[in-house]
């Protein structure tokens, strides 16, 4: 039997790799890699599946907020990053025979007209139990369901106007 798409929210620092730059990227696509926190090394190794559709989310931007949609292109694999010492997300404990993090590759789909603010996302009632806003919630890699996935959406085309 087929597994049903999963839908995901990735967060990434606009100044260091952004909607923009994914869409720029050669065949629109690129490694989400130096993820570096277990919980989300978990779902990229064992739950984030190539079809799966993910929510582009601009952290520690003025102000923070879905800025579009990508696909992943490709299953978890280990993150070849942590085994470089020049790489900013180097990790001497990790090893290629023994691989500590993981990466997926993702494919842009769209960019919104409009960034969509964390404030703005707060205020949907449609949104009020999704992972991104509980308090605390920190995780750069993080479930969505279909419902909140689909109500971002919504809120995206009327942003649009």
């Amino acid at each position: 039997m087929a597994r049903s798409r999963h839908y995901w929210l990735l967060k990434s620092e606009p100044d260091c790799f952004s909607i923009d730059d994914l869409q720029q990227a050669p065949d629109q696509t690129t490694y989400w890699d130096g993820v570096r926190n277990y919980q989300a090394r978990n779902f990229l190794r064992d739950s984030i599946k190539q079809g799966d559709r993910v929510l582009y989310y601009h952290s520690n931007a003025k102000p923070p907020g879905v800025a579009g949609v990508a696909k992943v292109v490709r299953d978890g694999y280990p993150d070849f990053t942590a085994w470089d010492p020049k790489d900013a997300h180097f990790d001497p404990k990790s090893k290629a025979d023994d691989p500590t993090w993981y990466m997926v590759d993702v494919a842009f789909e769209r960019k919104f007209a409009q960034l969509l603010p964390l404030d703005l996302l707060r205020q949907q009632s449609e949104l009020a139990d999704m992972e991104l806003l509980r308090k605390g919630s920190r995780l750069s890699v993080q479930p969505v369901a279909k419902a909140e996935f689909d109500a971002i959406l919504k809120l995206a085309r009327r942003q649009a106007g």
